[in-house]
């Protein structure tokens, strides 16, 4: 991880809902021979007890379920639309240009569940990406046994047992004000990816200068 304090989110709070808001994962880790194995998934993020954890479901006897059954050991990490930010925008342009990102590590052990937590979490992501349209023809509840057995042998349910979460927040905070407000301007020019990172760099504003 790019590991420099002045890109680093402090508040724990604002690191969970920027989880929350981008629940797509990369989720790694590696087999028994070391070799690196990863899946890309949505999952839920629950606090319990004072814990946190990742719910969610991935293929069954794939290579990722296979690694991850043999080293518990995985790494989720969470990731926003990004913007490459050029030099030219500085005060000072003769410096390398970079790019603006935001990314959450979440560390844990992952255990697979059994046939009920699968439905459950089946039912549970079905019905929260329908926005609760309970006659939705896509939610768990409506779908046929014929259709739904055979996705049950298919995949397997997923919790991970949260350890530490690491964070980046890179949205140029070790620049002056006047290269800040400039990126902010040429970004929001950009729009799409380039208006999120100019949105959440203008959030921070007032912290780093003052105003």
């Amino acid at each position: 991880m790019y590991n420099l304090p002045y890109f680093k989110e402090g508040d724990q709070e604002v690191v969970l809902e920027f989880m929350r808001k981008h629940p797509f994962v990369f989720l790694t880790g590696v087999d028994e021979e070391r070799k690196p194995v990863a899946t890309q998934v949505p999952v839920f993020i629950d606090e319990k007890d004072g814990k946190l954890f990742l719910t969610g479901h991935i293929m069954r006897n794939n290579d990722h379920h296979k690694a991850f059954e043999k080293n518990p050991n995985v790494l989720a990490v969470f990731t926003s639309p990004h913007i490459y930010v050029s030099a030219t925008w500085y005060d000072d342009p003769h410096q390398a240009s970079t790019w603006n990102y935001m990314s959450v590590h979440a560390k844990g052990t992952i255990r697979f569940g059994n046939k009920e937590d699968l439905i459950a979490i089946l039912k549970r992501l079905t019905l929260y990406y329908e926005n609760n349209n309970t006659a939705s023809t896509t939610v768990f509840d409506n779908l046929t046994s014929e259709y739904t057995e055979p996705l049950l042998k298919a995949i397997v349910a997923f919790q991970v047992e949260v350890i530490s979460i690491d964070n980046v927040f890179k949205l140029s905070q070790n620049r002056n004000e006047k290269s800040f407000i400039n990126i902010m301007e040429k970004l929001n020019e950009r729009g799409d990816d380039g208006k999120f990172i100019a949105e959440e760099m203008k959030k921070r504003q007032h912290q780093l200068f003052n105003k």
